[in-house]
């Protein structure tokens, strides 16, 4: 069970993933053992899946995003699971998310530009198994980003 100090602890990691295990423990008022048993025990629990850098797309040549809509041609187990492995082997979907109801899917997809995107979705997005239709919205501006969870 998920207990306070615990939620503080996750709270500070989601703010600063780099930060020491000292100044993590310094924070939460606790000596250095206890909060990296408790913060051991989050990461054996799942409860903390990993850490990683946030990565601005732009920056590396990434900077045009799209929000795709994808409907299945049907639904069958086997359809879906063909769809899912093969969108989680594209490395240009970059968060993906099963809906329900109308469309099947959410698929946020990065690309360099325009040009880069097309060529994304002519060759690699409409290949994909099981597909009856993809319906693409341009990403304006990202005003939030992945963020934190409100803990």
């Amino acid at each position: 069970m998920i207990d306070k100090l615990d939620r503080t602890i996750l709270r500070i990691l989601q703010a600063d993933g780099r930060i020491t295990a000292t100044a993590l423990a310094s924070e939460v008022g606790l000596t250095l053992a206890p909060c990296h048993r408790r913060l051991k025990d989050l990461e054996a629990d799942g409860v903390i899946r990993g850490y990683r850098a946030e990565v601005d797309p732009a920056k590396v040549g990434l900077g045009f995003g799209t929000m795709v809509f994808a409907t299945l041609r049907e639904t069958s187990r086997e359809a879906i699971k063909a769809f899912e492995e093969a969108v989680v082997d594209e490395p240009q979907v970059v968060e993906a998310y099963r809906l329900f109801g109308d469309p099947d899917y959410l698929l946020k997809c990065v690309a360099e530009d325009l040009p880069g995107y097309q060529r994304l979705y002519d060759e690699r997005l409409a290949a994909l198994p099981g597909l009856a239709k993809l319906t693409s919205t341009i990403v304006m501006r990202d005003l939030k980003g992945v963020g934190g969870l409100p803990l």
